[in-house]
């Protein structure tokens, strides 16, 4: 065979993950499988070096491995037809992205209020009228949940 193929070490390598990793991505249906050599060893384009740092790069900003299989596969059946997917795909996860950093300012806030406030004991601070953490929010709906069981 040409040097155009490489082996699942060598493609793994590359792409900077492991040889499990390769074949999970084959499992879900990420990548074609590979051809074969006449000894049996798996053999790839080295363009799926490209589809794998692809893959990694989503998968960094946030898209699950189902998000960027059906990237993938819309991509796939353009038939040559520029494909909206990717822009909307992208503007989902950056309105799901900016929802998780507002949650995360909602927690940090709460957490520096409980850090001035002094707050120790979370049993005491759960049933402390001033105590800035919604613990006794909490407590209050678990023994409401209790008590309708």
């Amino acid at each position: 065979m040409s040097r155009s193929w490489l082996r699942t070490s060598e493609v793994a390598a590359a792409a900077g993950v492991n040889n499990q990793t390769l074949r999970y991505y084959h499992r879900r249906g990420l990548l074609a499988e590979p051809v074969r050599s006449s000894g049996g060893h798996r053999l790839y384009p080295r363009e799926v070096v490209t589809v794998l740092r692809v893959i990694k790069a989503a998968q960094r900003l946030g898209f699950t491995l189902e998000e960027v299989a059906e990237v993938i596969d819309a991509g796939a059946h353009r038939h040559g037809r520029r494909d909206h997917g990717l822009q909307a795909r992208a503007a989902a996860k950056l309105t799901e992205v900016e929802q998780k950093i507002a949650d995360l300012q909602t927690i940090r806030e709460t957490l520096l209020a409980a850090v001035d406030a002094g707050c120790d004991d979370l049993s005491v601070c759960a049933s402390s009228p001033c105590c800035p953490l919604p613990l006794a929010d909490l407590a209050e709906s678990a023994v409401d949940h209790e008590a309708t069981a």
